[in-house]
């Protein structure tokens, strides 16, 4: 089995290139499963309903989020879609869910979306002890099970990835827009990113216009963000599973 996850898409230039290249991808690739990040998807922060379904029409069969869930009021209109789901370690009384299983191919598939704490400004749970308790809820219900961990800090993605390795399928970072080069499987056989990258506008800072980001940094004046124009990226890893054991045997960065 062949499980894509595409990094965060940006703006509608990252919905556009996704509507381009998924579709081919998943043809080229014997693509089974596909999870896509589409917090940042409505102009930078959120995600519309339209682009909901665009993002599922291009072939996701779910979409996860991160610290810009709520950032669209529409937002409530969807969320409790099976489609979607929101980092679990919210606060339990958040709508929507933070984990869904969804059969293919006669595997039963858990995706789980969290946030990391690190500088994410962002009140949560914690992480580590909310996928230890959803982990006891599952892991007899599932075959495979794949967590998208929505964090800035490289070694609380790490540190996580170690807690549970060998309990998951694989653990992948959202959320810095930057692909990461350290895509390994660890000891116990959890295959491992630090982060997917993007999907959206190849010349910006992380998916933002570069004079608007420059200028923040240049004169430290308040300066709105905005969404880059121009050609677009695609940032994705796919996990090859072996069948028999349900472990990842080889991690392929697939980026257009």
């Amino acid at each position: 089995m062949n499980v894509l996850a595409v990094g965060d898409i940006v703006g509608r230039t990252g919905i556009d290139k996704l509507k381009e290249e998924l579709p081919k991808i998943i043809k080229e690739y014997n693509i089974n499963f596909t999870i896509v990040n589409g917090e940042n998807a409505a102009e930078g922060m959120g995600l519309t309903e339209k682009m909901y379904k665009e993002i599922l029409n291009a072939g996701a069969n779910i979409v996860t989020m991160g610290n810009h869930t709520w950032a669209k009021k529409e937002i409530f209109n969807f969320i409790e879609d099976e489609k979607i789901i929101r980092p679990a370690n919210y606060p339990n009384n958040n709508p929507g869910r933070g984990y869904q299983i969804i059969e293919c191919d006669n595997k039963k598939i858990a995706v789980i979306n969290f946030i990391g704490r690190t500088t994410m400004s962002v009140l949560s749970e914690n992480p580590f002890l909310k996928a230890k308790e959803i982990l006891n809820e599952i892991k007899e219900k599932v075959d495979l099970i794949f967590i998208d961990f929505h964090g800035e800090a490289t070694a609380e993605k790490i540190a996580f990835s170690y807690f549970l390795d060998g309990e998951v399928t694989a653990v992948f970072g959202t959320h810095t827009h930057v692909q990461t080069a350290d895509e390994t499987i660890l000891p116990k056989g959890t295959a491992f990113i630090s982060d997917l990258g993007m999907t959206g506008p190849k010349y910006s800072v992380i998916g933002m216009d570069i004079s608007a980001s420059i200028k923040r940094f240049e004169t430290s004046l308040p300066e709105k963000y905005k969404v880059a124009d121009g050609k677009a990226k695609f940032n994705s890893i796919m996990f090859t599973v072996k069948d028999e054991t349900n472990k990842v045997t080889k991690i392929t960065r697939i980026n257009k």
